[in-house]
């Protein structure tokens, strides 16, 4: 195993575990994603061997194309299933639906009902069940996806009509800033929308996640509630661009 990425996690792990202590909070409440994108399958492999379960990609052919490499199957034809999850955390566009919604344990990026249809729709010819996040654009930014804050609640209420995909929760993305403490504020707000809309009691409807805190800011998120943290270049080191993306 490459002793980087298990040096880094362990430096990560003892950051998260500060973080829990400061705010009260129990470790085993906060799930580490590491963000594999642009990074090869060895990678991705160092990192199971070190403990790590749940790995968080942007794009989805790229995920699909890591997906097949690293699950596969043996000499013998048989499955291989290593120990791991997939979260597709970038924007989704609904003519990539189809490749992802049997792949994927957790979409983070649902931000309107036209996509929220059409993981129904095509949870429905696979036959499974879609575990989703709804994306919020807390920092308001023109250049972000996610559902405005303030149409955060009735977005949630349209989805959970729909049977085949199960809201789990928020996530958001902390306009840039140098300080992580500029962070704060709007990881705040969005621990706030959590338990508005939790407080709906909305049938089908489970606000216990709140993914939002990267390699920048994941500890003053922790402090603010996160219980998914998406982790990359502290784990693997910066981008490594291993092939052409349109």
């Amino acid at each position: 195993m490459n002793d980087h990425v298990k040096e880094n996690l362990a430096q990560i792990e003892a950051r998260i575990q500060a973080a829990c202590d400061r705010s009260g909070r129990d470790r085993k409440d906060v799930l580490l994603i590491a963000v594999s994108k642009t990074k090869p399958a060895a990678m991705i492999r160092e990192a199971i061997e070190a403990g790590i379960r749940d790995f968080g990609e942007n794009k989805v052919q790229e995920l699909c194309e890591k997906y097949e490499e690293i699950h596969g199957t043996d000499e013998n034809g048989n499955e291989i299933h290593p120990p791991m999850n997939w979260h597709l955390i970038g924007h989704l566009q609904r003519n990539k639906v189809k490749y992802i919604v049997d792949k994927a344990c957790l979409i983070h990026s649902v931000d309107s009902m036209r996509l929220a249809e059409e993981i129904q729709k095509e949870a429905v010819k696979k036959d499974c069940q879609v575990n989703v996040l709804v994306e919020v654009n807390i920092g308001e930014e023109e250049t972000k996806s996610g559902v405005a804050k303030e149409e955060a609640a009735q977005l949630v209420k349209e989805i959970s009509a729909l049977d085949r995909v199960h809201i789990k929760g928020l996530m958001a993305i902390a306009p840039p800033a140098d300080d992580p403490e500029e962070s704060r504020i709007y990881f705040r707000q969005m621990a706030r929308l959590r338990e508005e809309i939790r407080q709906m009691e909305l049938p089908g409807v489970e606000m216990k996640e709140l993914s939002m805190g990267m390699t920048g800011d994941f500890e003053v998120a922790i402090e603010e509630g996160a219980t998914m943290i998406r982790v990359g270049t502290a784990i693997f080191g910066g981008r490594v661009y291993i092939m052409e993306r349109g």
